[in-house]
């Protein structure tokens, strides 16, 4: 619901207009819009961090591949000046332009002549905010010699990998070409969702210890929270398969064959996490069926109990209410011993009862 409504302000906007739909993530601003420039080659490398875009511009391209890396997509003059000037640059289409804006696009791959545009999700695990699982939107462009990638937000991120990579010399990356680049980038981020599930799989086995021990109305907001978690990630990873089916099958010339063979195994991985997407959810639907049941299993062993202590007091007030009624002829009211009688045979009534609870096993 929340996504529709902010859907819902776009409408009446003409096709391609740079209006940013989505929450400013990771505490973004207008002064924390980084760009990073990597240019490198098999035995060169070349980093810049240029202040303005057209600082980016002025930096001339001295290797064979070139890497510019936007951190901090948001609704802002700044940034839709970004994007304007990199579109009129680059030749990159307005529609194109419209979805690096729309931080809640579903993950998808567009074809043109000139680039390839991929939308995917980056998943990141906030324990600072009650343990919950933060989505940023990347948009990967990939042209002959040059990949640019547009991040929400300024924090770190799974891109590190493949920085240090490139600043190690890894063999593979730095002799390869630009499709080569965005397979590492995609991958660096299909592999962190593994990092993710792996913590929320330990959140899991915590909660299922805590509800077959102690179960409790905390547990109940963690379990809908988990499950939303789920949403979240399915949401985000099922579409992606799509994504990477029609970058493998399609004869799209920014992707060399060999590097057709990595996409697979990136395809492969995601058909992973949706598995285990699907047995985490499975899980968390057996684990509210434990909860509601061990909830339910405690208000019958209450009821149990007090059932008990009502029945036995029953004949009892029973024997009481006989002795209180004050007749004047009534027998054993003048009796010296009636007293002594009246207990032993309350006593006589709760001892029988006890026994035959306990021979029919309700105690």
């Amino acid at each position: 619901m929340e996504q529709i409504k902010k859907r819902a302000k776009k409408a009446g906007f003409s096709p391609g207009s740079r209006l940013h739909v989505g929450e400013k993530n990771g505490g973004s601003s207008v002064d924390e819009t980084k760009l990073a420039v990597f240019d490198y080659d098999g035995d060169n490398l070349s980093e810049h961090a240029p202040k303005t875009i057209e600082d980016y511009l002025s930096i001339e391209k001295q290797f064979s591949v070139r890497w510019l890396n936007v951190e901090g997509i948001h609704e802002s003059v700044h940034n839709v000046k970004i994007l304007e000037i990199l579109g009129r640059h680059y030749g990159f289409h307005p529609l194109t332009l419209e979805d690096i804006l729309n931080t809640n696009q579903r993950p998808k791959v567009e074809v043109f002549d000139n680039c390839v545009f991929i939308v995917l999700k980056m998943l990141s695990y906030d324990n600072d905010n009650g343990a919950k699982v933060r989505i940023e939107q990347v948009s990967l462009i990939l042209g002959t010699d040059f990949v640019i990638s547009f991040q929400e937000g300024t924090g770190g991120n799974v891109f590190d990998v493949i920085t240090n990579r490139l600043r190690k010399g890894h063999e593979q990356l730095r002799k390869s070409g630009a499709d080569f680049l965005i397979y590492s980038l995609m991958d660096s981020i299909v592999d962190n969702y593994f990092v993710i599930l792996e913590m929320i799989s330990d959140k899991i086995e915590e909660l299922e210890e805590d509800i077959t021990q102690n179960p409790s109305p905390g547990n109940l907001q963690a379990l809908h929270a988990l499950k939303r978690h789920m949403i979240f990630m399915q949401k985000s990873v099922w579409p992606l398969r799509e994504v990477l089916s029609t970058l493998e099958r399609n004869d799209c010339k920014y992707f060399q064959s060999t590097t057709k063979r990595y996409l697979q195994d990136i395809y492969d991985h995601t058909i992973q996490v949706i598995d285990v997407v699907e047995i985490f959810r499975d899980m968390l639907s057996g684990m509210l069926d434990v909860y509601l049941s061990s909830i339910s299993n405690r208000m019958n062993a209450i009821m149990k109990v007090l059932t008990i202590v009502s029945t036995i007091f029953m004949p009892l007030t029973f024997i009481v209410g006989v002795y209180g009624m004050n007749f004047k002829n009534m027998p054993e009211l003048q009796w010296e011993w009636g007293y002594v009688y009246s207990w032993s045979l309350m006593l006589t009534v709760v001892i029988v009862m006890v026994v035959f609870f306990k021979r029919k096993k309700w105690l």
